[in-house]
């Protein structure tokens, strides 16, 4: 009876070990960018607690500062994952304030062999998400073998969501090619080169991206695309309006040039394949032009 009493009261005691509750908790992901934080839950399901840092549609992720709380959540995750190439170069420092063996880290910009200087709104180009969600997969499998197969499910889960998005870009390929389109930045640029639309005022554009003040000239050939109909459609990101991109899109309206927002931020309510096939729904409406 003693020995029954002992070995009852050892498996207790086991049952609270931190070994065993780590075994049993799920693993602690920390995303960037609310969609790859998407990604990641779509592959981990159940075994993983995933939260984002930038996940508010209405933020300019520009304008983004940390807090003790991001942080905090950083210092704790067993799985780290931002875009790099400069976007959010804010994670970096938290990685380097709280170095752990203990965490792995996923930079999609070195996965997609993209450096500073690029355009870094890499979940854009159509490789991204599939390339993205295979490389966590496979960190979710080291850090957690015994569930490698549920892994492997979610992720064929996640890729089967991605194609209608490719029989889109397809479509739109197949019957816009070569059409000239213009944005204020280049947050679209990845998916409109997918697209093989032939984009506009790209100097311009890096201008924005790079926070300088476009010049005279560039600001001067992009409004005369706009008045004289030599682009089909305008797109702007959303998230961040001033006066110049105000007055670009009163001129685009007057010019009867369709506009079309795109965000940097994946919207509440919607997950990565939804977002984008929505954003590609409307670019393929704009360049229908008003029959469409």
């Amino acid at each position: 009876m003693q020995k029954l009493a002992g070995l009852a009261l050892a498996a207790a005691i086991a049952a609270f070990t931190p070994s065993a509750h780590a075994a049993d908790a799920p693993i602690a992901v920390m995303a960037a960018e609310n969609f790859y934080a998407d990604i990641a839950s779509a592959v981990g399901g159940g075994h993983v607690a995933v939260k984002a840092v930038l996940s508010n549609p209405d933020q300019d992720p520009h304008l983004f500062e940390t807090s003790p709380s991001v942080a905090r959540d950083v210092s704790a995750a067993r799985l780290v994952i931002y875009n790099g190439a400069d976007y959010d170069p804010w994670m970096e420092k938290l990685l380097a304030a709280a170095k752990s063996d203990n965490r792995a880290t996923l930079v999609v910009a070195d996965l997609m062999n993209r450096k500073t200087g690029d355009n870094p709104h890499l979940w854009y180009d159509p490789a991204t998400a599939p390339a993205v969600a295979k490389a966590i997969a496979t960190q979710l499998s080291a850090i957690d073998p015994a569930n490698a197969a549920d892994y492997a499910a979610g992720l064929a889960a996640f890729e089967a969501t991605l194609d209608p998005l490719a029989d889109k870009v397809a479509a739109i390929r197949k019957k816009f090619a070569g059409q000239p389109v213009t944005a204020t930045e280049p947050v679209f640029g990845y998916m409109a080169e997918a697209l093989g639309l032939t984009m506009r005022n790209e100097s311009f554009q890096l201008s924005v991206m790079n926070d300088t003040e476009p010049s005279a000239q560039d600001t001067a050939a992009f409004q005369a695309d706009l008045k004289d109909g030599k682009v089909k459609v305008l797109f702007y990101n959303s998230q961040v309006t001033d006066p110049q991109t105000d007055r670009l899109l009163e001129i685009a309206k007057a010019g009867g040039v369709p506009v079309v927002g795109v965000t940097e931020t994946m919207p509440a309510g919607k997950s990565f394949a939804d977002w984008m096939l929505g954003e590609l729904d409307a670019t393929e409406k704009a360049l229908g032009g008003p029959s469409s």
